[in-house]
C-alpha cells in the first residue's frame, strides 16, 4: 500500500442532530461533500469542519476522520440506509481498510503531511446520524470504525485525487488489531488466551503514535485484569 485515492472529502459544522433526554445533541457529524477543488488544512480542523464537544471530539489527534469507502456496500447490504460521509468521515478513501493502515503512518496529502492517531470509538451520536441504535454494536463487532490522524504538517489539500503513504513501520500494530485490543474482554478469555492478550496490549501501548486519550482506556484494563490476577 503506498497510496490512498479519495472517494470524497466531507466538512460540517455543529447542528442540532436531535433530542436525548429531552435535551438537544449538537454535533457536526453531519457532513457536506467540498465542492471546492482543494481547501486549507490546519493542526486542528480542515476549514469549514468543526466539533461540538470538544471534550471528546477533535484536538491535534483527532483532526482528521477517514473511514474506507469500502465499508459502504457492507453496510447496505445489511440494510442500512447509509452512502459516503454518512459516518462523518472527513475523508471517505479507497484502497487501504483498518487491517492494512498502521498506527504511525503517514501520509502526504498536497501541502499537508498527516499521522494515523488511533481508531474511531463509535457513540451514541452515530446511532441518531443513522436512525440505528445496532449501528455501535455493529461497528465494534465488524472492525469497520475508521481512523482518526493528526495533522504534522498544515497546508493546501486538494479534494480528488490521492494520498501518499510516506512512513509506515511494519511492526507497527493495525488499526484493526488496536481496535480489537480495546475491546477485548480479557476477563471472559481462558487463562492462557487472555494473558497472550494483556502481553500484546502492553506492547500496542508503547506504540508512539497511538493517541493518549485512547491509549488509556487499554492501559485501565490491562492494569485491572493483572491486579485481578495478581499473584
Amino acid at each position: 500500500m503506498t497510496t490512498l485515492e479519495l472517494a470524497g472529502v466531507f466538512v460540517g459544522r455543529p447542528a442540532v442532530l436531535g433530542r436525548r433526554r429531552e435535551r438537544p445533541v449538537r454535533s457536526a457529524i453531519v457532513k457536506g461533500r467540498v465542492a471546492e477543488p482543494e481547501l486549507e488544512l490546519t493542526r486542528l480542523n480542515l476549514d469549514g469542519d468543526e466539533q461540538a464537544d470538544l471534550k471528546v471530539h477533535g484536538g491535534v489527534d483527532k483532526a482528521v476522520y477517514a473511514y474506507p469507502a469500502q465499508h459502504y456496500p457492507a453496510w447496505t447490504a445489511e440494510g442500512f440506509d447509509v452512502e459516503l460521509g454518512a459516518f462523518g468521515e472527513n475523508l471517505a478513501v479507497a484502497g487501504a481498510d483498518e487491517s492494512e493502515v498502521r498506527i504511525g503512518d503517514v501520509w502526504e496529502w498536497g501541502d499537508a503531511r498527516l499521522q494515523v492517531s488511533q481508531p474511531r470509538q463509535p457513540c451514541f451520536k452515530l446511532a441518531m446520524r443513522t436512525g440505528r441504535k445496532d449501528v455501535v454494536p455493529t461497528v465494534i463487532d465488524s472492525g469497520r470504525c475508521g481512523w482518526y490522524l493528526r495533522v504534522l504538517e498544515p497546508g493546501r489539500v486538494p479534494t480528488a485525487g490521492a494520498l501518499r503513504v510516506v512512513e509506515s513501520d511494519p511492526a507497527a500494530p493495525t488499526v484493526e488489531e488496536v481496535h480489537l485490543i480495546a475491546f477485548a474482554n480479557f476477563a471472559q478469555l481462558e487463562p492462557c488466551l487472555a494473558e497472550a492478550g494483556v502481553r500484546r496490549a502492553e506492547q500496542i501501548l508503547e506504540t508512539p503514535a497511538l493517541s493518549r486519550s485512547y491509549s488509556g482506556g487499554i492501559r485501565s484494563s490491562v492494569r485491572r485484569w493483572r491486579l485481578r490476577n495478581a499473584g
